[in-house]
């Protein structure tokens, strides 16, 4: 697929700055941020006191502040209590104002290279920072990049333009899903797959919801997890049922237009995994992630 871009508007990025600010989100977060390289750009959950995400973050450290890009959806919310637990630190949370995000879907190794962006060299989580733009990459054929609008408009000058439900689409097929308001403080992390999405660190100090993901994660005990699936309709809303016969045994967490249909990513039941499955009167049909999902 040639290299497309798309302009994610209902995507936003939130700053921390001050001399605190690294330890302020090690405190806070699932995923070790102190000793962070600083090539390195994880997913990272915020969770409440009982181990359930309020929010889905990916972290990024730049000379001057930290990034997180999160959903604009219940980003105002987010800053609000987030701030609620800076006390006397150190540390000024805001919207960056100034940086935007744009998908780029595909592969076009020499537009990458005209950039130097190493496409090979680059896994997963990683980001590269080139002149006035932060390069992310989030999959094999999807980066994000993040810098003020007109820097990106020229980065994406002649490229074919995507949509931002086929960005929605390709991090579906990783697996990510994007925490808003109506997801909020619903789901324990390893329910969403985020342990095997590396956005969890179980070797890390405390942080809000610790004792429980913890607890999952050496014990067990969710009896559902996040799977991906098509089905031959529009996009189902948020939260949606998923039936097993006519009982609920799952909800959405994600969805997006597809060529024919939709995809979206479920939280289901493990008992419920092998039947036959609808969402809004429609077939699902199971879809393959990156990892084997695992049966707690």
């Amino acid at each position: 697929m040639a290299l497309q871009h798309a302009a994610l508007l209902d995507t936003v990025c939130l700053e921390a700055r001050g001399a605190e600010a690294a330890g302020f989100l090690h405190a806070q977060l699932s995923r070790a941020v102190a000793d962070l390289d600083p090539t390195t750009a994880p997913l990272a959950a915020w969770a409440d006191p009982r181990g359930r995400v309020r929010a889905l973050l990916r972290v990024c450290q730049l000379p001057d502040r930290w990034l997180l890009i999160t959903p604009r959806d219940g980003a105002d919310d987010l800053l609000k209590k987030l701030r609620m637990f800076v006390l006397r630190s150190k540390v000024t949370l805001t919207h960056a104002t100034d940086v935007h995000v744009t998908a780029l879907l595909g592969a076009d190794d020499a537009w990458f290279a005209a950039h130097d962006v190493s496409v090979d060299d680059t896994p997963p989580n990683r980001l590269v920072r080139h002149d006035d733009v932060t390069f992310v990459r989030i999959g094999p054929s999807y980066w994000q990049a993040l810098g003020a609008p007109a820097a990106l408009v020229s980065l994406t000058a002649g490229l074919a333009k995507g949509s931002a439900s086929d960005a929605a689409l390709a991090e579906i097929s990783l697996g990510i899903p994007a925490i808003v308001p109506a997801l909020a403080e619903r789901f324990v992390a390893q329910m969403l797959n985020l342990d095997e999405l590396d956005a969890v660190s179980f070797d890390k100090g405390c942080y809000p919801g610790q004792e429980i993901i913890a607890r999952v994660h050496n014990l067990g005990g969710v009896k559902r997890r996040t799977r991906r699936y098509a089905a031959p309709t529009e996009p189902p809303p948020l939260a949606a049922a998923v039936l097993a016969a006519d009982t609920q045994v799952g909800e959405v967490v994600r969805s997006a237009a597809a060529r024919s249909g939709c995809e979206l990513l479920a939280v289901v039941d493990h008992a419920a995994a092998g039947s036959p499955l609808t969402c809004a009167s429609a077939p699902l049909t199971e879809l393959p992630l990156p990892f084997k999902v695992p049966r707690d």
